[in-house]
């Protein structure tokens, strides 16, 4: 019998997972048939890590000895993924499950045993000649295979230090996260706010969670008082912040200038093969179309009847939230339709996803929630999800599709080596999955309101992802540089350059509020090395790829396709380059602010 309750303000269908049919729930066999099975492959990876050390000293003495190494390490990790996704999986089924935590720790602690077993490879790879190596690849050509993974080790040479600076270094690394950790410890544990009030002045609690959702409430007053609750609080402790922004930007600073890096940017780029140009080109090619998102918040302003357009009101829906309700079987349905135009081997994995128990679909107590894709070579894919039968939930289904689907075609065309994929080029399959669905639903609703709401939460996401994600690389840009010119990040520097940006952004249709100054301490992103530009980059990516399919047809999802198979075999940027979009250049953010352009006309010519 099922029952319902609330979890979240929401309604959740199921009181335990034994109530749901098998045909909703992941099935994780092609990982571990059973929890014996997961723990057999436990005891057999512990004998991996004594023959992996068996190795330390011997990889420089033969091509031989280095290339056995290399395949008892891929034979490794195949077991190693295996077990820790097993472990996560079954976790997260029911994070109350002290035997699944058990086996979380488990893997974890296997992890690190490997590493500890490994760790010493990368230093004595470095210490054998660039001559020696060459030497290597001609006596033994099967290692060949093994190249590009050697040459990322290798090309960090000019950057790897003595052996005893770099122990001083590995020594530092445990200093370096502290940062990170006491703005998490600040924000997520000691920061309280003061209730938000709404028109009635009925009290809702304000927390770093419920911010944006209070934000996007339909009650002005209501999104006012939240948004000067929030940032007030911030700006009373903007000279804690400002230090611990300053102690994150000089320990990036010192890990790269110690490594010989011209800059922090530099450094950080350079962990994932990223070329500075990539970075830059976004911030460039964002600003020389201010004049598209500055129409869109002053259609905003025009939409929402305002005199005076502020920050508060940014967030909330143009369209009234419109009653689009899927079952599952609908949604599944829905999905495959509109990833028509990605051709029949594409849609035929989709439906084998579908079919094949990839997916686990609904909430129950102790679950985790949110969604995610997981799984990897020698395992199928699998998908969480929490549906509960929005539009959202559709939107959620494609693209976390769109990953599982990227993780297919790598695992299944690279061998482990190279079977993982960049987070550079992550997002990129499954927010093309999301335009195609965009498109197929502008092209099939006939309902003016719900194809009005259809395209505000797509130019919403756009502006949340493109523009806003770019701002923040380009703030998070200018704190290094200016430290590295000499500058000092005091908080009142840090808020009249922040004002500065967020003015520079939003244009004039967005009223000047004091209090937007403080948002800086507020950013998560700020207190970690550069990756947020990789959100922007990939949106701009799989936008420009999605209009290269629709436009183009097969040619463009042949490309494409060939994409997905590549895994890490390549550098990120030539990666993408193979299907159509050069990141090194200008043009695919400039194709998705057409893109955006359209779409906001078109939203227009709707009102």
């Amino acid at each position: 019998m099922n029952t319902n309750q609330v979890k979240k303000g929401r309604l959740m269908a199921y009181e335990s997972r034994e109530e749901i049919d098998s045909k909703y729930k992941w099935d994780l066999s092609s990982m571990f048939p059973s929890d014996e099975a997961f723990e057999a492959g436990l005891e057999e990876l512990k004998a991996y890590c004594p023959k992996l050390l068996a190795f330390k000293g011997k990889i420089s003495t033969s091509a031989q000895a280095l290339l056995e190494f290399l395949q008892l390490e891929d034979q490794m990790n195949l077991l190693l993924y295996k077990i820790i996704n097993y472990a996560e999986r079954k976790s997260d089924e029911d994070t109350r499950v002290a035997k699944y935590q058990a086996y979380v720790a488990n893997a974890t602690s296997a992890y690190t045993q490997v590493g500890e077993a490994t760790s010493w490879f990368a230093a004595e790879l470095l210490a054998i000649p660039a001559e020696s190596v060459e030497k290597f690849y001609a006596e033994v050509p099967a290692l060949e295979f093994y190249r590009r993974k050697l040459n990322k080790i290798l090309n960090q040479r000019e950057h790897t230090l003595s052996a005893e600076e770099e122990a001083l270094l590995a020594r530092a690394e445990e200093l370096a996260v502290q940062p990170t950790n006491i703005f998490s410890m600040f924000d997520d544990a000691d920061l309280t706010f003061d209730d938000a009030v709404d028109f009635e002045g009925k009290t809702h609690k304000l927390t770093s969670g419920s911010f944006v959702p209070l934000l996007m409430d339909a009650d002005r007053v209501l999104r006012e008082s939240a948004f000067k609750q929030l940032y007030s609080r911030f700006g009373e402790f903007r000279n804690t912040s400002a230090a611990i922004l300053t102690s994150q930007v000089k320990n990036l600073q010192f890990f790269s200038s110690s490594r010989k890096y011209a800059s922090s940017l530099e450094a950080a780029l350079a962990e994932n093969e990223i070329p500075v140009e990539v970075y830059n080109n976004l911030i460039d090619a964002v600003h020389q179309n201010f004049p598209a998102f500055y129409k869109y918040v002053d259609l905003r302003k025009r939409v929402m009847g305002l005199d005076e357009l502020h920050f508060w009101d940014v967030y909330t829906p143009l369209v009234d939230d419109v009653d689009m309700k899927f079952t599952y079987e609908e949604a599944c349905d829905l999905i495959v339709k509109a990833l028509a135009p990605m051709g029949e081997e594409y849609v035929s994995l989709v439906k084998k996803g579908l079919e094949s128990r990839w997916v686990d679909v609904y909430e129950t107590p102790g679950k985790r929630s949110g969604a995610y894709s997981a799984g990897g070579k020698g395992m199928n894919p699998v998908m969480l999800l929490n549906f509960q039968g929005g539009l959202d939930d559709v939107y959620t289904l494609i693209h976390e599709m769109g990953h599982s689907l990227h993780t297919y075609f790598s695992s299944h065309n690279q061998e482990i080596t190279y079977s993982d994929y960049s987070i550079f080029v992550a997002e990129v399959a499954s927010t093309v999955n999301e335009s195609l669905l965009l498109n197929y639903l502008l092209e099939n609703e006939s309902d003016k309101t719900s194809k009005m709401y259809i395209l505000n939460k797509f130019i919403e996401e756009f502006r949340a992802t493109v523009f806003r994600q770019t701002m923040f690389a380009e703030f998070e840009n200018w704190t290094h540089k200016y430290v590295e010119e000499g500058g000092s990040l005091t908080a009142e520097r840090l808020c009249e350059e922040y004002e500065k940006l967020n003015s520079m952004y939003f244009g004039d249709a967005l009223s000047k509020d004091e209090y937007i100054k403080y948002e800086w301490a507020r950013i998560p992103h700020f207190y970690r090395s550069f990756y947020v530009y990789q959100y922007a980059t990939g949106f701009s990516a799989a936008t420009a790829i999605s209009k290269k399919i629709l436009k183009e047809g097969e040619k463009a999802v042949k490309d494409y396709r060939r994409f997905l198979t590549l895994g890490s075999s390549m550098f990120p940027v030539d990666e993408l380059k193979v299907a159509g979009v050069d990141m090194s250049k200008p043009e695919p953010i400039r194709d998705a602010m057409e893109m955006f352009k359209t779409l906001v006309d078109e939203f227009e010519a709707m009102i």
